[in-house]
Formats: C-alpha cells, sequence, structure tokens
C-alpha cells in the first residue's frame, strides 16, 4: 500500500512538473541583436506621432500608432525575408484598421455595443491567426489585432476615412523603409532576394486547431469581462481579450502557463510605471517621446524576458490610449484605465491559461486511462 501511494505522488509531481512555470518565471533569454530591433521600432513609432503633432493632428495618432507594428515583425530576418514579412504584416494591418473604422463609424461595436465589439473582435481574432499562420508572420498569432480592431472600433471620435486610412499606410510605408534603412551602410547592400515559400502540406489541421483556440480564448475573455463588467466597474472588455491570448504562444505548455503569469506580473509593475509617469502630467511632445522610448525597452526585452517587456508595454499602451483621448474633449479617467487594465488582465490571463491546461490535463487523463501504471516524462505543448 505505501509503495503504490509514493508510486501515485510521483505520478502526480510528475505531472504537475510538465506545467509548473515557476523555476522559468524570471529567467532571462540571451540577446540576439536585440537594440537593432528596438531602435527601429522606436523610430517607426516615433516620427510619425511627432508628425502628427506637429500638424495638429493627434487624433490620428491611433491609426500611426497601429500602422508602426509593422515594423515588429521579421526581427532579425535578411532584408528580403524581413521586408516580404513586414509587407504582409502591414497589409493584414491596414485591413483589420479599415474594418474597424468602418465597424466605429457604423455604430458596430464600442462602450453602447459591447457584446458585438466581442463577437466581432472573436471573428477578427481567429481570421487572423489563420492568416498569420499561412503567411509565417512572426510574431504569430492575433494579438495585435484583436487590439487593433478593438481599440479603432472603440474611438468615440472618428476622424474621416480617408485621412484615417492614410496615416495608417503612409506609417506601414515609413515601417518598411526603417526595415531595410541599414542599407545605407555598404557592407549591408546584399541582394534582396525573394525568401523561398515555406510548405503548408500537413500544417492546415494544425493551422486551424491553434485559430480555434484563438477564437475560444478571445471570445469567453471577452464576454466573462462584458458580463461581469457592471459588478466589478470595468469597461474595456477587449483588454481581457489581448490578454487571454498571450499565453497561447510558446513552445510548451510551461512557457504558456509562464507567459500568462508573467502577463500579470508585468502588467501590475508596468502600472505602477504608469501612475508614476501620469503623476507628473507630461506635455503631449513629451508623452509621444515617452511612448517611442517604452517602445524601445520592450522590444530590447520582448524576445528575451516577459515581465521585463510588459512594464513597458503597459504603459506605451495605456499613454497612447490618452494620446488618443487627447483629441477629444472628454476627461481622461486614468484611475479607472489602470484598475480596468489589472482587472481585466487578470481575467484574460486565467481564461488563456485554462485553454492552455485544458488540452494537457485532457492528454493526461487519455494517457493515465490507457496505462495506469505509467509514469510520464515532463513534455511540450498544449495544443
Amino acid at each position: 500500500m505505501a509503495d503504490s501511494t509514493e508510486e501515485a505522488g510521483d505520478r502526480t509531481r510528475s505531472r504537475l512538473a510538465d506545467i509548473n512555470p515557476i523555476p522559468s518565471l524570471f529567467t532571462m533569454a540571451p540577446a540576439d541583436r536585440d537594440h537593432e530591433v528596438a531602435v527601429r521600432c522606436g523610430v517607426t513609432v516615433l516620427v510619425p506621432l511627432l508628425t502628427l503633432l506637429l500638424i495638429d493632428r493627434i487624433d490620428l495618432a491611433v491609426f500611426a500608432s497601429f500602422g508602426a507594428f509593422t515594423g515588429i515583425y521579421g526581427r532579425n530576418l535578411a532584408h528580403g525575408a524581413r521586408l516580404q514579412m513586414q509587407a504582409r504584416a502591414g497589409a493584414l494591418m491596414a485591413v483589420v484598421l479599415l474594418l474597424a473604422t468602418l465597424a466605429g463609424r457604423n455604430g458596430l461595436s464600442g462602450s453602447e455595443q459591447p457584446w458585438a465589439l466581442v463577437g466581432l473582435t472573436t471573428l477578427v481574432a481567429g481570421a487572423c491567426a489563420v492568416t498569420a499562420a499561412y503567411w509565417n508572420l512572426r510574431p504569430s498569432g492575433s494579438l495585435f489585432h484583436i487590439f487593433a480592431f478593438a481599440a479603432v472600433s472603440s474611438v468615440p471620435f472618428q476622424p474621416p476615412l480617408g485621412e484615417a486610412m492614410l496615416t495608417a499606410v503612409l506609417t506601414i510605408s515609413f515601417a518598411l523603409l526603417v526595415g531595410i534603412s541599414s542599407r545605407v551602410l555598404p557592407r549591408n547592400r546584399h541582394r534582396i532576394e525573394r525568401p523561398a515559400g515555406q510548405p503548408i502540406t500537413g500544417r492546415h489541421r494544425l493551422v486551424w486547431s491553434e485559430a480555434a483556440w484563438y477564437v475560444v480564448a478571445a471570445g469567453v475573455a471577452g464576454s466573462l469581462a462584458t458580463a461581469l463588467g457592471p459588478v466589478l466597474g470595468i469597461d474595456h472588455n477587449y483588454w481581457a481579450m489581448v490578454a487571454a491570448v498571450v499565453p497561447l504562444v510558446g513552445h510548451s505548455t510551461r512557457y504558456r502557463v509562464n507567459r500568462g503569469l508573467q502577463r500579470i506580473l508585468g502588467t501590475f509593475l508596468g502600472l505602477v510605471v504608469l501612475a508614476g509617469v501620469l503623476w507628473i502630467h507630461p506635455p503631449l511632445w513629451a508623452i509621444v517621446l515617452i511612448i517611442a522610448l517604452l517602445q524601445c525597452t520592450a522590444e530590447l526585452y520582448i524576445a528575451r524576458q516577459y515581465v521585463l517587456a510588459q512594464i513597458a508595454v503597459t504603459p506605451l499602451a495605456l499613454l497612447s490610449t490618452v494620446l488618443a483621448m487627447s483629441a477629444s474633449t472628454a476627461a481622461v479617467d486614468t484611475t479607472g484605465l489602470i484598475y480596468d487594465r489589472f482587472v481585466e488582465t487578470v481575467i484574460g490571463a486565467l481564461v488563456g491559461m485554462a485553454c492552455v491546461a485544458t488540452p494537457w490535463a485532457w492528454r493526461k487523463w487519455v494517457l493515465r486511462l490507457e496505462n495506469p501504471s505509467r509514469v510520464t516524462p515532463a513534455s511540450g505543448g498544449a495544443g
């Protein structure tokens, strides 16, 4: 009986070791020319925002900010491969921004219709996850597209459609130029070659399976945030949707759960930084400079230590919101923004981790039924 109990304990500890994220929660990966990516991304967001500030069109800042996300893709690829990937990412983002603007202008989403926002954003989550997978975009998934669609469609005062899309397209084009800007140095003027296409044979099932989890995570998180909104006093349900898909990216269950916990911890620390920035009441030009600095910092650590990256990403996202809202006459409730961000991040991250743990637990259950005496080693993915 004692041997049987000890064996059962060993199996339990082995199963928990598969998913325990604590040992690697604060590890730091080695650098890989991250400073180059950071400078490119910082310049890509700084120049358009300063331009809009100079011409007194800060109401278009949200379109420039999301268009600048193009520079995040293809971090350390050769110029040809990076140009192709960023062109695809920019085209996809332009489509998302167009759809978001049309949705917002026609009253199909936003704070007045939160359930419509959840439904439309969930569709975007799945469609963009599929597109990103078939185009081999890196970063993978549809996190940026969920954020862009929901944020833009929720803008209370929509600018003219043509001006909004012109801002987005010009920023995307600028991002493409910045992406190959190192070619000004003679030693970097290698021939730009179109990368060979990667075969998709056999990947269809995996692509659609992963996209389905994006739909589930985003839809459930958005629905929970909307349903609990009146009780908890939160009013930005799409922040939960964004946080929910964060754990879906990664090579193992442990890594994915780790990302969910890091999202919560990094968000909390980032909100402390944000509170300090808002306490000094910086002018708009200073907010633009801070946004660019935070973008650089985020890209320095996003591939190395997710907590540190989130400490920069959190104030970056909310300062962008403050910048967009400054174009209207409405007062910005910064305390409410901080509260909403944390509560909805917790909701979304927990939903995302549940989506990761569900197939892991199912596989363990099936394996146990098939072979009750087997002690399984720690292993990979989360489906």
